[in-house]
């Protein structure tokens, strides 16, 4: 274009210059040189027709066994792959899959358009404010606690203004997705009257003809309580483009924020981080709108269905049973309860993101547990085993229960040093039973308190669990924190003996009563 351009302005400049001299200034063939005076546009270079050397000889085969494949059931038909493994095995040829794929998907096309059918077209949508929002979940990993852990982001999109509420969690199961549901609607202070789904198993029991489905009873009973309509998009790949809004939220989302795979101390921490995430996409653009993410929620958030007054439960009631080692097993990972609730049957609140054990025959809470991220994996407390540890004190130091409330924190250096000074003056079982006796404070006592107990007692050094509740007493009534108090000098504690020399005396007796019951009154004792 360019070439064209200087030829035609020599010729303006200088009309007088002939074809010769214009080819030989800009060193091109004479007949470029009059394409360009007679038009400024060069024309269109052709493309080769190419003959496929290999599949060539094989394309009006192909045309044939598609063409008889439109009268054939739907399926039973060529595939791309069918197509090429009977060209090889029946006619010998030479050809990549690759090849045939290209060629089946243009005759394909041509097909189609000689029988006059119409392409799958997407048709654009308006989405009205608070009437829809589409839900999915998506995958990702992340470093959790050291670990490398696959986890899953629940997605609601309002289809309005774009806003989303990201969550994550360790599954896909109808905990965490109702739970999803509780969270998204009260961040957005709202309810759409319309919510896409795929076919989930949380929400659709059973997939029947069209767009009838067999729901989940849980999930009827959300919908009911939160007071929305649900759409269930096609079954198969077909259907995504019925909710593609949350399919490319999903996408965005996992590039934009989780890349470089994120790492942090626990799922609490991502779901904080993910939190701010989404408060910072409310200052992008949508390509092809005029104002942000949080401008328009603001002005779809009125048109949203107000929250119910009542909270929706989200978790699950499952039975299990407590084994011999006061342990149930819950979606593959194993949990501590109380000793005294071994071998019996409990029941459990499954929540998305904790679990509590139920007292049987009452709704009265004996244990809460953090779900754990892996299967096949103990979470257990040491104070479920108290009772046990007591009778059995040579169990503690190499116990798993101990390991794990060491590396918790709930174990902490002061209880260590507490246990070795205890177990030198009283010997390793009277010593660790002290400890015991110390542990069951945590049971009525914050573990502040405690501690301040123990550095008390070690001050004084003193092993006795009763300094330490003592102390811990006082702690937590206050006095603890009174600066005289503090500067007072402790005097070194002593225990005393069990009898005291010099101070014995006999236990009272009543003979001398029974001598006067046994005695003749007086004459003038006689009251006339």
């Amino acid at each position: 274009m360019e070439q064209y351009e200087a030829i035609r302005r020599d010729r303006r400049l200088d009309p007088e210059v002939g074809v010769r001299e214009l080819a030989r200034r800009h060193a091109v063939h004479r007949r470029d040189v009059r394409r360009a005076l007679a038009s400024a546009t060069p024309p269109a270079r052709k493309i080769p027709e190419r003959v496929a050397p290999a599949l060539g000889a094989h394309e009006a085969t192909v045309r044939g066994w598609l063409r008889e494949d439109m009268a054939a059931p739907p399926k039973q038909r060529h595939t791309a792959r069918r197509v090429w493994q009977r060209l090889v095995a029946e006619h010998g040829a030479d050809v990549a899959e690759s090849t045939v794929r290209a060629l089946v998907a243009r005759v394909h096309v041509e097909l189609a358009a000689e029988a006059g059918s119409v392409a799958d077209v997407a048709i654009v949508q308006e989405h009205a404010a608070g009437g829809e929002a589409e839900v999915d979940f998506g995958e990702f990993e992340a470093t959790v606690a050291g670990v490398a852990v696959r986890l899953w982001l629940f997605v609601l999109r309002l289809s309005h203004s774009g806003r989303a509420f990201v969550w994550a969690y360790a599954h896909q199961a109808q905990e965490a997705f109702f739970d999803g549901h509780v969270r998204a609607y009260a961040a957005l202070g709202g309810v759409p009257g319309r919510v896409r789904y795929d076919n989930l198993k949380p929400a659709v029991v059973r997939v029947l003809r069209g767009r009838d489905r067999v729901e989940n009873e849980r999930f009827t009973a959300l919908r009911s309580h939160y007071g929305y309509d649900a759409f269930f998009c096609e079954p198969g790949i077909g259907g995504a483009h019925e909710k593609g809004g949350v399919e490319g939220e999903v996408g965005r989302f996992r590039r934009n924020h989780l890349v470089p795979v994120p790492a942090f101390d626990s799922l609490a921490a991502l779901n904080a981080y993910l939190v701010g995430c989404c408060a910072a996409d409310d200052g992008r653009v949508i390509a092809g709108r005029r104002h942000t993410v949080g401008a328009a929620f603001a002005a779809e958030q009125p048109a949203l269905q107000p929250l119910p007054d009542e909270g929706f439960e989200a978790a699950a009631l499952l039975s299990c049973t407590a084994d011999a080692k006061a342990r149930i097993s819950v979606r593959g990972a194993w949990y501590s309860v109380p000793a005294s609730l071994a071998r019996r049957k409990l029941t459990v609140r499954l929540h998305a993101e904790h679990l509590e054990v139920l007292r049987p025959g009452s709704d009265a809470i004996v244990a809460v547990h953090t779900r754990s991220l892996h299967k096949n994996t103990q979470t257990l407390q040491l104070d479920h085993y108290l009772e046990i540890l007591a009778r059995k004190p040579g169990a503690l130091p190499g116990s798993t229960v101990l390991a794990q409330a060491r590396a918790a924190g709930a174990f902490t250096g002061l209880h260590d040093e507490f246990w070795a000074r205890a177990r030198r003056d009283r010997g390793d079982g009277d010593g660790t039973r002290a400890l015991i006796e110390v542990l069951w404070l945590h049971r009525r006592m914050t573990a502040a308190h405690v501690a301040a107990g123990l550095r008390a007692a070690l001050r004084v050094g003193s092993t006795d669990p009763a300094v330490v509740a003592i102390e811990a007493r006082r702690h937590a009534d206050g006095h603890g924190d009174d600066p005289a108090g503090q500067r007072r000098r402790l005097a070194k504690v002593i225990a005393l003996p069990t009898t005291l020399a010099g101070a014995d005396r006999p236990a009272p007796r009543l003979d001398g009563y029974d001598q006067l019951l046994d005695r003749e009154p007086a004459a003038a004792e006689v009251v006339s």
